[in-house]
């Protein structure tokens, strides 16, 4: 059997240009070319794709859950191949499985599942996300007040030692529960740190930054907020040029005004990327389900605590982008660099994500105009087609 695959009829999007009337050509699992159609090797397997797009394959790197699992509760190995099937069902070929606030033994067996997934070579597998516990309980959120607490000295050598095994480990914190110190260890160690889930001031932020983070969680959501004196989390996602900022674009967590103004705001180099920060429901018809104890409801289209609070989102990455096109109105090739090269850009991983160029993945989605997912790839082959 010939090695190159070449998908054809659909128009690509190589995360910068369309190209029309070409073949997205594969070899080995990664792009070998984007070629026009008569230069397509003879030799190569045909698969078509007519009147379709064929777009980057979304990251997101903040996933609770998917197909009826939660990482809270289920941290193994097929927890992980779960959710991360349940999202290549909606373009997702990579994402950070990630666990909310929890005790000592839950943290630390899932690292072991995550240390095991990557060594399995899960599917979509990228890393982990630890949302918690060294989190603010001011700007808690559904996190459970009860787990929260200061980072110690046993927390960061066990986080240094697991981004060993890990392509990429992310850990949202606090800088009211973790020093800079502590911020700037884990930078040195390879360990991506965002800042979230607090009620810091600006120049808080900064010197968090300045100690190594270079990220802030669900922007908007779960830290202080833009004042005409205090800047806070929010004036420091957007006025810090080398943050990068997780947005969740469902129409619930933050207003489409307050969106367009932030991406009006960001400086740069740093992006403003799509996340889902999607619970257990996603790819289920789950009406409700169980977090630290806690009953979470799902209803119309949102997630949440019996008091009303949002607990996380019921969103895929396929349907932010289509938000983020219909309902912000930025362009749709904007949406979807959102969902698939910033998120790369900001874990470090331009050169194999985020891309259709020579040499990166072949992790790709194929969808209609409507957004619709009709067929997702991972490593040049297909693991969901509808």
């Amino acid at each position: 059997m010939t090695a190159l695959t070449a998908i054809t009829g659909a128009r690509i999007f190589d995360g910068n240009l369309w190209h029309d009337d070409s073949a997205l050509i594969v070899e080995g699992g990664k792009v070998a070319a984007i070629a026009a159609l008569r230069d397509v090797p003879a030799d190569a397997r045909i698969v078509p794709m007519d009147g379709l797009s064929l777009v980057p394959g979304f990251i997101d790197l903040q996933v609770n859950g998917g197909g009826g699992v939660l990482l809270n509760e289920q941290h193994n190995v097929e927890g992980i191949r779960t959710m991360c099937a349940a999202h290549a069902r909606f373009g997702t070929t990579g994402l950070l499985p990630t666990l909310i606030t929890d005790n000592r033994e839950v943290t630390a067996k899932t690292i072991a599942a995550g240390l095991a997934a990557h060594e399995a070579g899960v599917p979509g597998f990228l890393g982990l996300h630890l949302e918690g516990p060294h989190l603010s309980i001011a700007r808690k959120g559904a996190h459970d007040p009860a787990l929260i607490r200061p980072m110690e000295q046993a927390d960061l050598e066990r986080t240094i030692a697991a981004r060993k095994g890990l392509d990429t480990l992310l850990m949202t914190l606090a800088p009211e529960n973790a020093t800079n110190e502590q911020i700037a260890a884990l930078h040195a160690a390879g360990v991506t740190v965002s800042l979230g889930h607090s009620d810091s001031s600006y120049a808080t932020a900064a010197a968090a930054v300045e100690a190594g983070a270079h990220m802030m969680t669900h922007l908007f959501n779960a830290m202080s907020q833009l004042g005409n004196r205090e800047p806070g989390m929010v004036g420091a996602a957007l006025d810090l040029g080398h943050v990068n900022a997780g947005l969740i674009a469902d129409g619930y967590h933050v207003h489409p005004v307050a969106i367009r103004a932030a991406l009006r705001a960001k400086r740069g180099p740093g992006r403003i990327f799509l996340v889902t920060d999607a619970m257990s429901p996603i790819g289920t018809d789950m009406t409700s389900f169980f977090l630290n104890g806690r009953e979470i409801f799902r209803e119309g289209g949102r997630l949440t605590l019996a008091d009303g609070t949002l607990a996380g989102a019921d969103i895929d990455m396929a349907s932010c982008v289509r938000y983020m096109r219909d309902a912000v109105g930025i362009d749709m090739e904007e949406a979807l660099r959102m969902a698939s090269l910033y998120p790369a850009e900001a874990i470090g991983m331009t050169g194999r994500k985020g891309r259709l160029t020579h040499g990166h993945d072949a992790d790709f989605a194929v969808i209609d105009d409507g957004v619709n997912v009709l067929s997702t790839w991972i490593g040049g082959t297909p693991v969901f087609n509808a």
